[in-house]
Order: structure tokens, then sequence, then C-alpha cells
């Protein structure tokens, strides 16, 4: 099975590394057509969360594919890295990689066990995939399958249960920081999705004042009109907000420090010795690790938040196993179409010669018996049909069965029908 999966993730590699191979959505695109146009890489999608950058393809060579994309990970936007960048990427071929990504899909590979927000991040690869040009009928049915088994883990275990996010996981170490957050105000820098569910946490949690701040000021008030809670401000006002912060929770998706040594040190001299917690959900990172030696200012970054809520996970854990039946019984679904994909352009080539065959000699014959009437006509033609389906149907369900076997004798078979009945499939199986 030529699918592969070549990418980084917490497990290998820290956000530093991480957040200088993230893509901005604005070039997806282009790195996918990039992709696309590399030789041995038949399709591919670029699945990137904040916790991870993943490429998934279909090759025609597992050695040649795994090094242009290793290639493309190195060169494509980045340049010099000052770091051997193959020591953080892993490699799954295969099955492990299919089954890798159902893993993904289900939370179960997640930096938080069974957080929400990856199903999400799947579907918007896949969209970004099909718009691109890059996905083809392999790939499209992978993450077909993926979603729907990753919908499945959360519908029938309690993989999905409590709630612990990476935004949620943010106010949970605020809160757990400061105790309480009913008196506190926070800061939410960014209005995306990350935004939104830190606002909507907060809000629960009964902070007492939430500012949000965005590039955009109508998607601020957008937010806040949507939470029913909070108030909008402009990013130039971002000093002043910080100044009245006691947290900062910062989710941007800039390619730039948002929260830089000069902000933050210009924030703290409008304060006198008020501790402020400054908690950093973006990749790449929003605040830039030197403001931690600014006096009074904490920092904690995405990678120092799975520590502070693994101990609401227990619930999680113990769904698991059911989670791993459900990505079992997924995988074997989708590898078993996937060895079948061989037979059905033979079972169509097969088809379409017998009904050319019986159209032919319908037509001769009803030719040959002008006085037959609309109702013999219909007879006839029934029984031609019923002929053709009954003479086929044992032969199409032994080539789908001899397919899942394996691609060596599912190819031998094609190859022994083409000669047989002059198909012409072999070229359309090897693609």
């Amino acid at each position: 099975m030529p699918i592969t999966c070549i990418g980084l993730s917490h497990h290998t590699a820290p956000v530093e590394v991480r957040e200088r191979h993230t893509f901005p959505t604005s070039r997806m695109a282009e790195a996918l057509v990039a992709l696309r146009d590399y030789e041995a890489v038949q399709e591919a999608v670029m699945l990137q969360t904040c916790g991870r950058l993943e490429i998934y393809a279909e090759l025609d060579d597992y050695e040649r594919g795994v090094t242009q994309i290793k290639s493309f990970l190195a060169n494509f936007r980045h340049g010099a890295t000052g770091y051997d960048l193959e020591s953080y990427l892993y490699t799954h071929l295969g099955h492990v990689a299919v089954e890798h990504l159902f893993r993904v899909c289900t939370g179960l590979d997640s930096m938080l066990i069974g957080e929400a927000e990856v199903l999400g991040q799947v579907k918007d690869a896949y969209v970004a995939g099909a718009q691109a040009k890059s996905l083809g009928r392999t790939l499209h049915r992978l993450f077909h399958d993926a979603l729907a088994a990753g919908k499945t883990a959360r519908a029938q275990t309690r993989i999905g249960s409590a709630s612990a996010s990476i935004a949620t996981a943010a106010v949970a170490a605020a809160r757990c920081r400061l105790g309480s957050l009913e008196d506190k105000s926070v800061l939410v820098v960014g209005a995306g999705k990350m935004g939104k569910t830190a606002v909507r946490r907060l809000r629960s949690e009964g902070a007492a004042r939430v500012i949000v701040a965005n590039r955009t000021l109508s998607r601020s008030r957008d937010l806040v009109a949507e939470a029913g809670f909070g108030e909008a401000i402009e990013m130039p006002g971002l000093v002043e907000a910080i100044a009245l912060a006691d947290v900062v929770v910062a989710s941007t998706g800039a390619s730039h420090f948002i929260l830089n040594h000069e902000r933050v040190a210009a924030a703290m001299e409008r304060r006198s010795d008020r501790p402020l917690f400054i908690v950093d959900i973006a990749v790449p990172r929003d605040a830039d690790p030197i403001v931690a030696t600014i006096p009074n200012v904490s920092l904690v970054d995405i990678d120092g938040l799975k520590a502070l809520v693994d101990q609401r996970l227990e619930e999680r854990r113990e769904a698991i196993p059911a989670v791993e039946e459900i990505i079992a019984e997924y995988v074997e679904r989708f590898e078993r179409w996937y060895r079948q994909r061989s037979a059905v352009p033979v079972i169509a080539r097969l088809t379409q010669k017998a009904e050319a065959i019986r159209a032919a000699e319908l037509e001769r014959l009803l030719t040959r018996c002008p006085n037959l009437d609309d109702r013999e006509r219909m007879l006839v033609t029934g029984m031609t049909m019923t002929i053709v389906s009954k003479l086929l149907h044992s032969a199409i369900l032994k080539i789908r069965e001899k397919a899942t076997t394996g691609e060596e004798e599912a190819l031998s078979n094609a190859r022994v029908l083409d000669e047989l009945f002059d198909l012409g499939t072999v070229a359309d199986v090897r693609e």
C-alpha cells in the first residue's frame, strides 16, 4: 500500500521547531500545488494543527516519494533552520500510516486525549486538498473514513467527555494559577476557534471581565456578540489591555510575536507589582519567550499545558480500548476497499463489454423479427439482461473476493481477464 505519512508533532519536536514549519492558511494552496508537482507524489494532503504538521500522500514509489516530501519540508518557505530537521520527523508507511490518521481523528494521538478541535482541523485539511486538487480517490476515501471514525468514537465512547481542549486547558491553567477567575480580568488575543472556546469557558468560570483583541475588529465584535459576553478592542489598544489584565490567553495565527518584550514591558510599567500570567496556545507562538524575564510575568506555552490537565483525563483514558476497537474496524474497512480498487476497472470493462454485446445482438434480433409487439420486445429485452446479469454475477463476486487477498494476485487475475476478454484494463489497474 503506497500510502505514507511524514511529519513532526508534539511527540517528536518542541514548539520552537514546530512553529518554524507552519504554513499560513493563505499559502496552504500554494504548498499543496508544489507537493502535487513532485514526480513520485500522486496525491497529497497536509494536516496542520497546534501540535503537528503531517503530510499524507499516495506515492508512485516509496523511496523516491519519501525523499521528495522530506526535501519539500526542508526547503519550502523555511530556508536554513540551524538544526537537522530529519531528526524531528517520523515516517509511517502503508498500514501504519492509515492507522495513524485514524488515531489522530479519534483524538488518541492528541496532546490532550480526545480533544474536540482536531476533527475540525482534519476536515479543514481535507477541504484544502480538494480545493487545491491535490486530493485523489485514495486520500478522499481515507480522510472520509477517518472523519467518520472520529465521529463514531465520540458518539459511542466517552473519549470526548469532560472539557479538555487546548483552549479550555488554557483557562484551566489560569484557574490553577490564580485559584479563581471570578474577580479577574482576562485578555483573549485572537478571535478564531480557540479564542471562541476560551471566551465561552471564561464566561462559565465567572471571569469578571473579558477583553477580546484581534487584528480585525469586526471578528472580535462578532465573537463577543455570539458569546453574549466580553468587549472587543482594536490591536492598537493591546498594551493598555495587557495592563488591565490578570491573565492573557493568546491564540492568533500571526507569523510574528504579538506579545513581544516591548509591549509587555510597557504594559507592566502601568501596573504596580500585580502579576501577569500569559498562556500562549498559538503555533507559531504569540509570546516571545523573553517576556518571561520581565518581573511579575509568568508564561506557559502550549507544550507546558499538558501536565496541568492530565489529571482531568482519566475518564477519557478508560475509553481508549473501545476507541481502538473502532479504529481497527474502520482501518480494516478502508484497507479492504483499497485492495478492491484493482477490481473496479476490470469489473467496469467486463460489464461494459457484455452490455455492448447484449445490446448489439438484441438489436439484430429485433430487426429480424419486426412483427413482435411491444410486450414481446420487452420480454426478449428483459431475458437478455437477465442472462448477462446471471453470467457475470459469480464472476464479479470472485473478482472482488480475489482482489481482497492481495494486490499481486489481483493484478495477476486482471491480466488473465484482460487476455481472455480483450478488456484493456491492465494499465488502469496499475494506475
